[in-house]
């Protein structure tokens, strides 16, 4: 199958070993010596609603990349990015089912 960097950008990534979406491809690294595609890159997550800007951009090396679907993107990557909270409060005094 080939295929071209215009066609893998923009696809979603979504990694295999949690189910997160970890966002959609912005950037591809390529060794110009061999020829050969290093990493994938993945824009970073939106701080409070991209007040805050960006969290750091997520490099996946191509060996953690499984499957290249039509709009979608299987990964095998080791993330902690998405660690859900621990004493999430909606209000003060009431905690969360989360607990």
């Amino acid at each position: 199958m080939n295929c071209r960097i215009s066609d893998i950008k923009h696809k979603e990534v979504v990694n295999i070993k949690n189910g997160n979406r970890l966002g959609s491809i912005c950037d591809i690294e390529i060794d110009m010596e061999s020829g050969q595609t290093q990493a994938i890159i993945v824009y970073g997550g939106l701080r409070f609603w991209g007040i805050f800007g960006r969290r750091d951009d997520i490099v996946i090396l191509w060996e953690e990349v499984k499957v290249i679907g039509e709009d979608i993107v299987l990964v095998s990557h080791e993330t902690d990015f998405y660690k859900p909270r621990k004493n999430f409060r909606f209000l003060k005094g009431i905690t969360s089912d989360w607990d």
